[in-house]
């Protein structure tokens, strides 16, 4: 499956984003679907999780601004940004998981730029 991310783009702090995942093909069978950010100099981090029940799991750093959601009609992964803050600038990656016998296999988007002004 191929992952195709959008909606990033130059934003004031405070302001709002949407970031779409859209999936070449079905994601319902898919164990996690998820959203990952690279700050500049920094590693790649977990921003948010949905899990296939619907459950989800974000860091705390972004707890209570973005919300997860995915459209499995769709085929489709979304990140809502509110609040946003200089500190969320980076380089957002879609990211969908499959378990098995205890290890992640990730499928990987091309990411979209999101730079939040001061």
């Amino acid at each position: 499956v191929q992952l195709q991310a959008s909606g990033g783009g130059l934003v004031q702090a405070g302001g709002s984003l949407r970031l779409s995942c859209d999936a070449s093909g079905s994601i319902s069978s898919f164990d996690a679907m998820g959203w990952y950010r690279q700050a500049p100099g920094k590693q790649r981090e977990l921003v948010a999780l949905i899990y296939r029940g619907g459950s989800t799991n974000c860091t705390d750093s972004v707890k209570g601004r973005f919300t997860i959601s995915r459209d499995n009609t769709k085929n489709a992964v979304y990140l809502q940004m509110n609040s946003l803050k200089p500190e969320d600038t980076g380089v957002y990656y879609c990211n969908l998981k499959k378990y098995w016998s205890g290890a992640s296999f990730d499928y990987w988007g091309q990411g979209t730029l999101v730079t939040v002004s001061s």
